[in-house]
């Protein structure tokens, strides 16, 4: 599976059945070539203009499972590491 197709993908937790969003960046490790995690934006502040509330970064651990057009992940709110920028 190529990155363009899981940016394609809709992430939603089972815990919830919240929607997260898009993946919009993966982290690699570079010497083994393995995904670390999904890294997902935020929602908006201010109608998108003062850039992201926070991203979402997801550990691999954490995906239960990749289908045709959704991710599934379990993870608490809590857990789900953000960094906040407005």
């Amino acid at each position: 599976m190529r990155i363009s197709e899981l940016k394609q993908k809709e992430i939603i937790n089972v815990k919830d059945c919240k929607r997260l969003g898009f993946a919009g960046d993966v982290d690699f490790d570079m010497k083994t070539g393995c995904l670390l995690a999904l890294i997902v934006p935020g929602p908006g502040c201010f109608c998108g203009f003062l850039g992201r509330e926070k991203e979402y970064i997801i550990p691999y651990q954490d995906i239960c499972q990749v289908g045709e057009d959704i991710i599934l992940v379990d993870v608490k709110e809590k857990e789900v590491t953000g960094k906040v920028s407005c």
